[in-house]
């Protein structure tokens, strides 16, 4: 079996990316990417918060998340845009629409990132390095703004390519490069790696992605259980999950939803947990489905994402079921930072219930 290709596409400050292009588009001679500037402010919906910002923004030492009136005063002159979440879905919706021109294998994990499994199309390119730049440019010419893109054999390998240098950059990453690429970057780097983990990390003295992936792997279980059999494996570069393309995504129902206020205790999510589990139960019965496999999916208030998932026992359309579940994982993902998204997610789909083992006491008059 031949080596994977797999791309991971990823929208240059997205935010403000799109705000900026369609603000050109409509005559503005000011490219907000070019000066110190933020999208956020909407106090009713965001508190105040900064959602992206410019490179020069960030030269003020400006961070995404923090709250806008501190950041202007690390820059007084600093340019507020609202935020424009009907313009930003529609430029997702064109940004996918261009991309399956090159190659439809994709699998959309956010609104403004993307894998891409180039492995056959691949073959017909000069060189992937070739392939992803006529891809860069495309976008960059056709809609307006840019990408960056990390080419690898596995998707972890290219998510953590396309967050080397930025804006508008390729870069490569396969399991050749990891040692000189990616171990002498600090931990907190890796993916799936949060404060809560990089804190524990630290104590144990493992400080670059390096130090992680020569630690023996029972260490880490014995502090960090089964994520920590998961992060050294990424610091090793192993991840054999497929790009799931949008014909598997039918396969699965799910929902997710941006909470009106970052969410800080474990309470507080399982409410929103127990709430999406139903509207997921509700639309699996009303299909005739029945779940063979559940997700949870966090994003942080720093706008990092992590998912994990676990297979049923006995394949099921019932919300309590889904919400032990879901709540049995969030604890194994959630690293105690601020939430701003959560989701469920079902997989493996049947149409008819497992048989179930019953006994005695199930029977009733």
């Amino acid at each position: 079996m031949s080596e994977r290709l797999i791309f991971h596409i990823d929208v240059n400050s997205a935010y403000l990316s799109w705000s900026a292009a369609e603000k050109l588009k409509q005559g503005d001679r000011r490219d907000l990417r070019t000066v110190p500037s933020i999208i956020g402010g909407d106090m009713a919906s965001r508190h105040g918060v900064v959602l992206a910002k410019s490179i020069p923004a960030k030269a003020y030492g400006i961070v995404t998340g923090e709250p806008v009136a501190h950041a202007l005063q690390k820059c007084p002159h600093l340019v507020l845009e609202p935020p424009n979440h009907k313009l930003y879905r529609q430029y997702s919706q064109r940004l996918m629409e261009l991309l399956m021109k090159f190659c439809p294998l994709i699998e959309q994990v956010s609104i403004d990132e993307c894998y891409m499994d180039f492995t056959e199309y691949g073959r017909r390119c000069e060189s992937p390095a070739a392939a992803a730049a006529q891809i860069k440019d495309t976008v960059k010419n056709t809609l307006g703004f840019t990408v960056n893109i990390g080419i690898s054999s596995n998707k972890l390998l290219a998510k953590m390519a396309s967050d080397f240098q930025k804006p508008d950059r390729i870069h490569t990453l396969f399991p050749e490069e990891i040692a000189a690429k990616m171990w002498h970057l600090p931990v907190r780097e890796l993916f799936m790696v949060g404060k809560s983990s990089a804190a524990t990390l630290e104590k144990l003295e493992i400080l670059t992605i390096g130090d992680l992936a020569h630690t023996n792997p029972q260490i880490l279980e014995s502090h960090m259980k089964k994520h920590g059999r998961l992060i050294w494996e990424f610091a090793n570069g192993i991840d054999d999950s497929p790009v799931q393309t949008e014909d598997s995504e039918l396969k699965g129902v799910g929902n997710r939803t941006t909470l009106t206020r970052d969410a800080e205790t474990a309470e507080e999510a399982k409410h929103t947990l127990r709430s999406l589990c139903r509207q997921v139960a509700a639309r699996l019965q009303k299909y005739g489905q029945y779940a063979g496999m559940v997700s949870t999916e966090i994003r942080y208030a720093s706008f990092t994402e992590v998912s994990h998932q676990r297979k049923l026992a006995t394949a099921t359309a019932k919300a309590d079921t889904l919400y032990r579940q879901a709540c049995l994982l969030f604890d194994e993902l959630w690293d105690g930072s601020p939430i701003r998204l959560l989701g469920v997610r079902t997989s493996k789909l049947t149409d008819t219930p497992e048989p179930v083992q019953m006994n005695l006491f199930d029977y009733t008059d």
